[in-house]
């Protein structure tokens, strides 16, 4: 390397750093990752907050649009061109529209930009006039958050934690019952059949409300489909792994895997990340019953320990090293509980998550559970039973039909869920929980204010309020 070579990266350098410290002090920069599994509503949810924050008349639990700190709010270019746009516009249209249906979910990354004109409160406030704030919102795939759990495993590691948990799992039978000598040579039609077996497990697992369904690029392989890196899966440890072994290739490309699609995803954009959002469909699980929550509450304690939760310094925060400073675990879908249920489903939110919180609270990161709809689909109200009254909620069915509907009675103590399933119950002993899968409802928004919506104010009030 000559000394131009290293003048012009000291230049680059000093060019970054002058940058991010222009950026950090006069036009600050949120980086919000929203995640969730599948069906968690990773779509809607940014969707419905992007149009709340614009149109703030639903928002009173955001103490700087009550007390009109923000002037504006408007959609930027994002700052990274080599990532999609969230696709904001046809989203909303999609759910706001004159027959509102569900837009299609999170199959791969995508970044969008929402910037607020602030006025800061106080004497200099008034003597500095209004400031920038911008939001930037990277939404992506839950499953390829899971895969952040492999880096700190081997292949040998990870295939005997996978094998222990697959009986009893939707689809497991036929991939157990196709595994193979794996100190047998390698031959790539056994380890494509054993890939493709195992990915068809790993679908019958999601589509059955199950969570823990990695490697996540298995169920959204995109342009990695069919290549060796996607073709590998778990084996029994033979006495002996000879070379030319399955074995070996299956644990080359399972080392592949992390350091060609992992490591790069970590590095280039979950790293970057400072505040985040984890969705779950805690309803979803219970209703699948107590393996299914257990897996739920199992694969969340993995995505924390894959944060590197902490609050940034300043100096450290203009260097660029982020840490993720808050992490919001939302309870979706709480439009299909009558309000009088939402403490409860709070209450089994925080006390699955609750060693993984302590750890990541205990690290400096603030950690908060809510329940939520980021877009209401119904109403409430009391319908007669057996000569008594159900808190029950009503909405539109998928065929357009509108329907009351009464999904159970959650315990007030967490731990008659959570124990079971700790356990590895079958089944719940003393009530059966019910979902209904509801399409969006007519909405007509009147001037200023954007879509209805549960608590959605009081999310945006814990990941960014404190920056406004």
């Amino acid at each position: 390397m000559g000394i131009g070579d290293i003048a012009d990266g000291l230049t680059r350098g000093v060019e970054s750093l002058g940058a991010s410290v222009s950026g950090a002090l006069f036009e600050p920069v949120i980086r919000l990752g929203v995640t969730g599994l599948s069906r968690a509503g990773k779509t809607v949810f940014i969707t419905s907050l992007v149009a709340n924050l614009m149109d703030r008349g639903r928002m009173p639990g955001l103490h700087a649009a009550a007390d009109g700190r923000i002037q504006a709010a408007y959609l930027q270019p994002q700052p990274d061109d080599t990532l999609p746009r969230f696709d904001f516009e046809a989203h909303l249209a999609a759910l706001t529209g004159p027959t509102p249906h569900w837009p299609e979910g999170t199959r791969a990354i995508s970044e969008l930009r929402l910037s607020f004109r602030i006025q800061p409160r106080g004497m200099l406030g008034a003597l500095r006039g209004p400031r920038t704030v911008h939001l930037d919102i990277v939404d992506y795939p839950g499953e390829w958050l899971l895969d952040l759990g492999l880096m700190g495993k081997s292949y040998a590691d990870w295939s005997a934690g996978v094998l222990a948990r697959l009986p009893g799992r939707p689809g497991a039978e036929g991939y157990i019952g196709a595994l193979p000598d794996p100190a047998q040579r390698l031959d790539e039609p056994t380890a494509q059949d054993l890939a493709a077996r195992f990915t068809a497990h790993l679908q019958d697992a999601r589509a059955a409300g199950w969570s823990d369904c990695s490697p996540g690029r298995f169920l959204l392989p995109g342009e990695l489909a069919g290549s060796p890196v996607l073709t590998f899966a778990p084996l029994p440890s033979p006495p002996q792994t000879p070379r030319g072994s399955l074995w070996r290739e299956m644990e080359r490309r399972y080392e592949a895997y992390k350091s060609k699609v992992v490591r790069p995803f970590f590095r280039d954009h979950f790293a970057r990340i400072d505040r985040q959002v984890v969705l779950m469909d805690v309803l979803g699980a219970i209703h699948a019953g107590p393996a299914a929550l257990e897996d739920l509450r199992r694969a969340m304690a993995e995505i924390l320990v894959a944060f590197r939760p902490g609050r940034s310094g300043w100096l450290a925060s203009l260097l660029g090293a982020h840490r993720v400073e808050k992490i919001l675990f939302a309870a979706t879908k709480a439009d299909h509980l009558h309000h009088t249920q939402h403490a409860r489903l709070t209450m089994i939110t925080q006390a699955m998550l609750r060693e993984a919180s302590d750890h990541a609270n205990f690290a400096g990161a603030k950690t908060a559970a809510l329940s939520l709809a980021a877009l209401r689909t119904t109403t409430e109200e009391t319908i007669p039973h057996e000569g008594t009254t159900l808190d029950a909620v009503r909405g539109t069915l998928a065929d357009g039909r509108r329907a009351a509907f009464y999904p159970g009675e959650l315990p007030n103590d967490p731990a008659q869920l959570l124990s079971p399933a700790r356990s590895g119950a079958a089944r719940w002993l003393d009530a059966d929980y019910a979902i209904m899968s509801f399409a969006p409802a007519p909405v007509h928004l009147r001037p200023g204010e954007g879509p209805p919506h549960i608590r959605l104010d009081r999310a945006a009030e814990f990941l960014i309020g404190d920056r406004l």
